[in-house]
């Protein structure tokens, strides 16, 4: 793998057009890639993998930040091989990690309901859905496991829903026209983590894991271009901590909280993969971030966050608008010939079950014709009438009932009797720290797992494939590769008295003084709300150049706005969420600017990432596969520089571009 070991020579860029904006540098990233046919690349990489003897293993220290369906499995799984594992979250508890709130399912290539179901159809599938930007031998591993992952959940005590005959059922979701994604009501991502949990509960009890709750990650360590700790800051006590191992893993979740109201929990941050990419780690893809059509539209400007209804409702909901515009009727009231099932008719091939990123914009487009419904017409109906008629209200409570009882509370709303009202909202990011094949970074020694990395998902990530990647990646991918990478390196014993680590301590300490030393008139919270109306406006659904150029001219206004009139109230030295938001928010300033500068430079339109200049003539996405069939990553050019662009080509063997249409 090429590896920079080299502060990375800035290229002059061009002056005018977006390019000024970025450096180039023709610097190949190797993604490390097997050889051979891609349906046995998996296990032939697995046999050519060195191992670890057992005896050996206690010896070798790996650290992994976060605790969610990846970074908790692989916790959980390495531990069981005998490795000495240091786990850390913010949360106070694993079971709180951000995983436990995805509802609808997780994908697998079973073929239980013998409807033509494969691996490789999983495999195109997820090619396809991702609008045809993700590295295809990934994508086929994630596949190829997939059968596996129900395997050991069951084993794990999961409780999958059963049919009546007692085989696991499954149903239905975007993107797909067969029936892989196996579910727990509406609590699939709450079960999977229980699971992963119990397992790693296991492993500290046995003493191969460490836990660190409420500890968050502040710096990654280097010595020598390679990664062999992290700086962490005590939560509840304010101590600044060092550690050290010989390998880290990030397994910190997406980004999607830099638009500020998201379907994301409020303590979702960036910052842990931000401060592995200003160390030299490549940000690839920032641009590609999701927008799920299933959401509680927004109420009011008191909210910090947005509610996901599961796309799995759309299993049996129809979603209408009304055909005229202006039509502020109730539901009950509109005949059926004055109802538009907008995405029946764009769509008839998948209907209701088209990707997150077609029928978000597909809701935008009747909104913004003035069909929207509810207050200030964001929002189009999900009506379930139909499917209570055909199959009874008790069988739309067994498999939606949570969800039902959520929207309710919510809302105030009964949605067995009156349709519920969503819009779509920013949900996942496809976008993150670049790696190889063995989920390395373009920093030796570190790893990076789940939504933390961009591997797999191309420009759209379908629904239902998140539980799939973060349970692929810490049950079997990273398991391997670490090992392997542990046996071939021999990193040296090191310890947190190494230089390296007292400097970033220093860096960071430093960093927490200036936050609390800011003593401005405004609050954090008002700079962040103005940051993510700023990108959803502007860098949300819809992308154009004026609109991401205004948020290129603001962004930096903003930050220094942040550096100079922020007020942090508290100390460093208790329990201080100030602190913590004004450091997370400082993270997604930066980021932000990558984002807008990584859309302006990508002028097609693929999956999430719309453009307005580059649309067919209905409105779809129009890619332009000669010009940018390639992982855009982006290297830290420097406090105060301008960031460095290199490039992945893509290559597609098996699954040849074409034309993506779900028509």
């Amino acid at each position: 793998m090429t590896v920079i070991t080299e502060p990375i020579p800035t290229v002059p860029a061009p002056p005018d057009g977006a390019e000024r904006l970025y450096d180039t540098l023709d610097l190949p990233l190797d993604p490390n890639l097997p050889t051979g046919p891609i349906a046995e690349q998996w296990e032939q990489r697995r046999f050519e993998m060195k191992l670890v003897n057992p005896a050996n293993r206690r010896r070798h220290s790996i650290i992994i930040v976060g605790s969610g369906l990846a970074g908790g499995a692989a916790a959980a799984t390495l531990g069981e091989a005998g490795y000495n594992v240091q786990c850390f979250c913010y949360q106070d508890s694993p079971r709180r990690a951000h995983s436990i709130a995805a509802q609808g399912g997780i994908n697998a290539a079973k073929n239980y309901r013998n409807d033509g179901d494969s691996v490789f159809r999983l495999f195109y599938d997820t090619v396809k859905g991702g609008d045809f930007r993700s590295r295809e031998s990934n994508v086929y591993r994630l596949a190829e496991l997939s059968a596996n992952i129900i395997d050991q959940c069951v084993a794990a005590g999961v409780p999958f829903a059963r049919e009546y005959g007692g085989l696991l059922d499954t149903r239905s979701f975007g993107g797909a026209q067969v029936s892989r994604t196996f579910y727990a009501r509406g609590q699939t991502g709450q079960q999977l983590l229980l699971g992963v949990y119990q397992a790693l509960e296991r492993q500290i009890g046995a003493g191969t894991v460490t836990m660190y709750p409420r500890h968050e990650m502040l710096e990654l360590v280097l010595v020598d271009h390679v990664a062999r700790g992290i700086i962490t800051r005590d939560m509840v006590t304010g101590e600044i901590e060092a550690h050290a191992a010989d390998v880290v893993l990030l397994c910190t979740g997406g980004y999607s909280n830099v638009f500020y109201l998201s379907t994301n929990a409020r303590g979702c941050n960036a910052t842990a993969i931000w401060r592995a990419h200003k160390q030299g780690a490549a940000f690839a893809n920032p641009c590609y971030t999701q927008i799920h059509p299933t959401c509680i539209p927004q109420s009011g400007d008191y909210q910090s966050k947005l509610t996901l209804m599961s796309e799995s409702l759309r299993n049996d909901g129809r979603v209408w608008v009304p055909s005229r515009e202006g039509d502020s009727r109730s539901p009950d009231s509109i005949p059926e010939d004055e109802r538009d099932y907008y995405l029946e008719r764009k769509y008839p091939s998948f209907g209701n079950l088209a990707p997150r990123d077609i029928a978000s914009r597909a809701a935008k487009e009747v909104c913004d014709d003035g069909r929207g419904v509810g207050p200030g017409g964001r929002g189009v109906f999900l009506d379930f009438s139909d499917a209570i008629g055909r199959l009874g209200i008790e069988t739309i409570r067994e498999r939606y009932g949570n969800l039902f009882e959520m929207y309710e509370r919510i809302t105030g709303e009964d949605p067995y009797t009156a349709p519920m009202r969503i819009y779509p909202a920013p949900h996942y990011t496809m976008g993150g720290l670049w790696v190889d094949y063995n989920l390395q970074s373009t920093i030796t020694g570190l790893f990076v797992g789940g939504e933390a990395n961009y591997s797999d998902h191309g420009a759209n990530r379908l629904g239902a494939s998140a539980l799939m990647q973060g349970l692929a990646d810490g049950y079997f991918v990273l398991p391997a590769t670490i090992p392997d990478y542990l046996a071939s390196a021999r990193p040296a014993h090191i310890d947190v008295t190494h230089p390296a680590f007292q400097e970033a301590k220093q860096a960071v300490a430093e960093r927490i003084n200036k936050l609390l030393s800011m003593k401005g008139e405004r609050t954090v919270e008002s700079i962040y709300r103005e940051l993510g109306t700023l990108m959803w406006n502007n860098a949300g659904m819809a992308r154009s150049d004026a609109s991401l150029r205004e948020a290129l001219e603001r962004i930096p206004s903003l930050r220094d706005e942040f550096w100079t009139n922020v007020r942090v109230t508290g100390d460093n030295e208790e329990i201080n969420q100030s602190l913590e938001r004004a450091g997370r928010v400082s993270d997604f300033l930066e980021l932000a600017e990558l984002l807008c500068i990584d859309a302006l430079q990508r002028t097609e339109s693929c999956g999430a990432h719309f453009r307005v200049e580059s649309q067919t003539e209905d409105g779809e996405a129009l890619r332009d596969d000669e010009n940018f069939a390639y992982v855009a990553a982006w290297q830290y050019g420097g406090e105060g520089k301008r960031p460095i662009l290199r490039k992945e080509p893509l290559e597609f063997d098996n699954v040849h571009l074409a034309v993506r249409s779900y028509k």
